[in-house]
């Protein structure tokens, strides 16, 4: 009796183990959350085909299978020509299944006492019918296994886009010269739209940008590519930011696709007199918070790069003293919406800023504000990239990291994927002034799961 109790404490522990390591632990709260959050999404997706005003004017008892059509062309017109083939195929055999196994009714005898009733009830004719729901079974378990290998495939080909990706853009801490930069970026997808970079100068100044390419996905990552490769080498002409910017979105314009368009906020800083240029190009407001709790916003400029190829874009003028922090964010921050639909807005990301800004650590600083928006939107998928960069000016001008010591890669990631990575005298006017007002508490949500 002994060893049987044993034997089952052990195999149940086997179970267990089994079990936690092919669910990696996931509770049935967490695959219920997931499945009704995929399952919204899908049906989001495909129903986006369907064209509703035509089908509201449809008398109501039609608008069903209507509807029904529709989803079922979308998933399959989805397919390649075969595997439309083969789910047809695998269709049909599970409907002749079902009708061979419920073909006719026979009596069966129920003896109540005293009297002997009859009645008919569904008799399967398991042998024919189970052939045909077999068939039917195995042309969507093999339809599965391409569509699967055919996702691994493309999965491990956007696995290594992103290392290129996350090669391209800088990692670490930059601190030299008074001033120190970081950024951090979640990707909605394997690989995203959304950039940044931290370009020292010869000159002693330093470049700060950040953009997105409109869309996401492998077409928004390889423009992102050719905008750094772009921007790199007009800087190694050494313009200055209102005639780069123009060149760059003549470049842009020649050679990025025609539906495809490009925002981009750029800043040219001096640290050693916290002198900046900023030209906007149809991208979210700068913020620069003050060391006495106020904001500033940079929003002068232009339309996004590569709408049309004569377009101009004006400069505009600031300084970070000591202390003061310059925000870059994408509007996949901003846009980002709780389950309820609201947004986290730039009032939240301001509220954010002011809650962390005493952190002497600016990449702290940068996985607060990435954990604050996942802890906003909660269980609700992420449909833009995620990109805040961060630079602040400090008192120290001779100590830190050197240039040298400092370049590109894959860093260290934070908060689900990120990679952690001549003065001129202020104009008044030029820069909004944003007053934030008495930040609540901010929520501390709890530190997410690094992504494998």
């Amino acid at each position: 009796m002994a060893d049987n109790s044993t034997w089952s404490r052990e195999q149940t522990s086997r179970l267990r183990d089994f079990y936690n390591a092919y669910t990696r632990g996931a509770s049935a709260e967490e695959f219920h959350r997931l499945f009704t959050r995929d399952t919204r999404d899908a049906y989001r997706y495909f129903s986006n085909a369907i064209d509703r005003e035509a089908l509201a004017v449809l008398p109501w008892w039609k608008r069903p299978a209507i509807f029904a059509r529709g989803l079922f062309l979308a998933l399959t017109m989805k397919m390649s020509p075969a595997r439309r083939v083969l789910f047809a195929v695998a269709l049909a055999a599970a409907v002749i299944g079902l009708v061979m196994m419920l073909d006719g009714f026979h009596a069966i005898w129920i003896p109540i006492d005293p009297l002997v009733l009859s009645f008919p009830l569904p008799a399967p004719e398991w042998p024919t019918g189970t052939a045909w729901l077999l068939l039917s079974i195995l042309g969507l378990t093999f339809l599965i296994v391409l569509e699967v290998f055919e996702r691994l495939s493309l999965k491990n080909d956007l696995e290594i886009a992103r290392d290129i990706q996350q090669a391209m853009l800088p990692r670490g801490l930059y601190s030299a010269g008074g001033l120190d930069a970081v950024g951090l970026t979640r990707a909605a997808n394997t690989v995203g739209g959304d950039f940044y970079d931290i370009l020292p100068r010869p000159d002693g100044r330093v470049v700060i940008a950040l953009g997105d390419v409109a869309g996401k996905g492998s077409p928004a990552a390889l423009l992102m590519a050719i905008l750094l490769a772009m921007l790199r080498t007009l800087l190694d002409e050494g313009l200055d930011a209102e005639p780069l910017i123009n060149r760059l979105n003549v470049q842009i314009s020649r050679h990025a696709p025609s539906s495809r368009f490009i925002t981009l906020q750029f800043v040219n800083l001096d640290p050693a007199t916290g002198d900046l240029v900023a030209v906007n190009a149809g991208h979210l407001p700068a913020l620069i918070r003050r060391r006495d709790g106020s904001f500033d916003r940079l929003s002068e400029g232009g339309i996004a790069l590569g709408m049309f190829d004569n377009s101009q874009y004006t400069a505009q003028r600031a300084r970070l003293e000591p202390g003061d922090l310059l925000v870059l964010y994408s509007d996949g921050i901003t846009e980002a919406e709780s389950p309820d639909g609201t947004p986290f807005d730039e009032e939240g990301l301001v509220s954010l800023i002011s809650a962390h800004a005493g952190n002497p650590s600016l990449v702290d600083i940068g996985k607060a504000v990435i954990r604050g928006v996942e802890f906003h939107a909660r269980d609700v998928r992420f449909a833009d990239d995620l990109t805040v960069l961060l630079a602040r000016r400090t008192e120290n001008r001779d100590s830190g990291v050197g240039i040298g010591d400092w370049g590109l890669g894959t860093g260290d990631s934070a908060a689900g994927q990120p990679n952690v990575e001549g003065g001129l005298p202020p104009i008044p006017g030029d820069v909004s002034r944003l007053t934030a007002s008495e930040p609540a508490p901010s929520p501390q949500p709890p530190a997410p799961a690094q992504a494998s």
